[in-house]
Formats: structure tokens, sequence, C-alpha cells
């Protein structure tokens, strides 16, 4: 079957759904609007990835803290991307049990309750936007585990749900270790068009991360570090690449492993996130995605940048205004 879905060029709307401070109707209402929508798809972008946090999926927590009916927010963006012909990946960025940052909390992978929430969640996406075209749904976000056995089992057990439900859907599925490339070789591989692979990019890390306040070895970093250029001297992280030389070729080394995932399986591959901070240079935020976009078109791997509005890797900053145009010449059409 021929998957009606097309990734090839889009952009996260991180900070809208997931990632907020707290559950705010006027948030949801505002954050994004419809002009948002229409200016990604004058770029010539073709999909937005929407990062969404289950509590705003949920009619009503299990605690009776609050009712919000996040699908209404789901929907609106929808009808804006339906109308201005931009496909939809609907991302669960964060579980009953499981959030990225939140490890020792998480319980999703051996918590019965988390898990039935889970394939429920889905269940209720599934009968919600059953038969709807052009919408994708990417189980759950940047995985960290000790090994990925738990996640394919829990792969395993969600599909059928879904496919039960809404039998045509695109299901996205990524690797360990917050989605790194080196980890799709560990993932399940289905016979099945209906299953997409995606991984995220942001090495090296001292580039896109550099002066991350939720990164301690890069938090405090005095300098700034350019791209192309070489590996800056920065104690216990990346010693052993100190002084070599950062560029295509290294981002093609890092890359390497998806590329090798596609000559084994025949799979295609999707970057569902991909950027560098704005605490980095503009001349290195501008080389480095220039670098990253030559690479994914040379393979044919479809993607993501992160993010469009603010968020710290924002194109846009909070009040919408551009951040550089020379940056968003990199990515458009």
């Amino acid at each position: 079957m021929e998957i009606d879905l097309n990734l090839q060029k889009g952009v996260n709307l991180g900070g809208w759904l997931s990632q907020y401070k707290k559950i705010d109707r006027s948030h949801f209402n505002t954050f994004i609007q419809e002009e948002d929508i229409a200016r990604i798809a004058s770029w010539g972008l073709d999909h937005i990835r929407l990062p969404v946090d289950y509590p705003v999926l949920e009619e009503e927590r299990p605690d009776g803290g609050y009712a919000v009916s996040g699908f209404d927010y789901l929907d609106r963006c929808l009808e804006w991307c339906q109308k201005h012909g931009l496909d939809l990946l609907i991302d669960l960025h964060k579980a009953p049990g499981y959030a990225f940052g939140e490890w020792d909390k998480a319980s999703l992978f051996s918590n019965p309750k988390h898990r039935h929430r889970f394939h429920q969640i889905w269940a209720g996406l599934a009968k919600h936007y059953h038969g709807v075209k052009n919408v994708g749904f990417e189980l759950l976000n940047e995985i960290r585990l000790p090994d990925s056995k738990p996640w394919n089992q829990l792969i395993s057990e969600t599909i059928p749900i879904i496919h039960e439900i809404d039998p045509d859907r695109p299901i996205m599925i990524g690797g360990n270790h917050y989605n790194s490339p080196d980890q799709l070789q560990y993932l399940d591989v289905y016979e099945d068009e209906r299953i997409l692979y995606t991984f995220h990019y942001y090495f090296p890390m001292v580039v896109t991360h550099q002066r991350a306040y939720w990164v301690p070895p890069l938090e405090n970093i005095s300098q700034e570090v350019d791209y192309p250029g070489p590996y800056p001297e920065i104690d216990s992280f990346g010693e052993e690449m100190i002084g070599k030389p950062m560029d295509r070729d290294l981002l093609k080394s890092f890359l390497q492993p998806a590329i090798d995932f596609i000559e084994k399986t025949g799979k295609q591959v999707y970057c569902g996130e991909f950027g560098v901070i704005d605490q980095a240079p503009m001349e290195t935020r501008i080389n480095w995605t220039r670098d990253m976009v030559s690479l994914f078109t040379e393979y044919e791997i479809g993607w993501a940048l992160w993010s469009y509005k603010a968020m710290d890797f924002g194109l846009v900053d909070l009040n919408g205004a551009l951040i550089s145009e020379e940056l968003l010449d990199t990515i458009r059409k």
C-alpha cells in the first residue's frame, strides 16, 4: 500500500501542546495560530511535527485534577494544515510514566496501569482520526532505557491496537538513547509499509547544545563554539575529540548508522528533530543547518527542524519575529 503522508521538509511546533509551563487554555489558544501554519507553508515546507503531552489529550486526569479537551487543539491544527496543504505528524512527547529528563520517575515500561493508559491514549487518537488522511502517529519521543527490549515490547503491543481501529494509519517509531541514529539497529523491523522509522540528530552536542541549561557539562562554558572549526577543549565532554575538525564529514560519520539502516533494511528513515541552540553564533547555526540539510538531501532522508517558535532553537521568537532570513534560507524550498 502507498502511505498517504509526505514527510520531506517540516518543522516542529515545540512549546505549544508540549513543554508548556502549565495547563493553560490561554497559552494553547494563542501560542500557534492559523497565520503560523500559513507562514510555514509559504516557506515551502510540507508537514508539521506536533509534539503533544498526554495530559492535554486526556479528558480528565485519573486524580481528577482537571478536565481539558486537547483534541480540540489537535483538530484546529489539522484543519489549518489541511487548508494550507501540510501533512501532520502527531508525536506523543510525554506519556503516563515517561517524560524526557524525568528518568528517575519513569515507570511506563514496568507499571501495567501506565501501559494501559498509553494504549488507551493511542486507541483514542485512532478512533478520533479514523480514516483521516495525511496524519501520522509517532508513538513516543526520545526513549532512554538500558536496552531496547521493553520499548520493542510496548511497540508490538500498541501497533495492533491502533491498526485494529484505524488500519491505514502510518505509525512512526524511533530508537533508544534519545532517538540516536546508532540505536535504529536495535528496533524490531516490521515488514509493513505503515510502520515508519525515525531518529533525532544533535551532533556534535558541543555545537548544538552549547550553554544549554539542561546539559550540565555545557551549561557554563565560557567560549562560543564555532562550526566549522576544531572540536573545543571542554573538560569531561568529548575529550577524545579535542582538536579534531568539526565539518560535514564529521556530521556524516554521526549520520552513518541511519544510512546503514536504510541500506540493510530497505526502509526509509526520517529525522524528527535537528537544530542548533540560539546560544550559538548565528553563523554556526546557519553553517551546521546547511550541512545537515545537504546530507539529508543526499541520502533522501525527510526531516523536521526543531523548532518553529522560541524553545531555544526557534526560527521565530516568542512574538513571531523571524530570527534570521539566512537561517530560514537553509531550509526553505
